[in-house]
């Protein structure tokens, strides 16, 4: 069971390190640190964790599915807002409100 664990944190530290090359570090970590039962150092390696090592990684997985929705929403609304005139992309900047407000309520089901 040890070498099992020992597998899970690699696998989830595996996770962690390459969320940091595309998010940055300090919002990586703070969405790792969110997961009950890790226990996250400052480089991204899990120094313990404590759970059912499938949750911990659904979790892990869910704070970063989360975030996307919010940058994709944060990317588009300047470019849409950028044409204000266009009923178009309000309706398109309000289907993808409405979808990441979907997918959070479906997460906490």
């Amino acid at each position: 069971m040890e070498q099992g664990k020992r597998d899970y944190k690699r696998l989830l530290t595996e996770v962690i390190k390459k969320q940091m090359i595309i998010l940055g570090p300090e919002i990586t970590l703070s969405k790792a640190r969110d997961v009950k039962g890790l226990k996250v150092d400052n480089d991204g390696n899990v120094t313990d964790m404590t759970g059912p090592p499938e949750e911990l990684i659904k979790e892990l997985i869910n704070q970063f599915v989360q975030l996307s929705g919010l940058i994709v929403q944060k990317t588009m609304e300047p470019i849409l807002a950028s044409y204000p005139q266009s009923a178009d992309s309000q309706v398109i900047l309000t289907n993808i409100r409405a979808q990441i407000r979907q997918g959070g309520q479906e997460e906490e089901v």
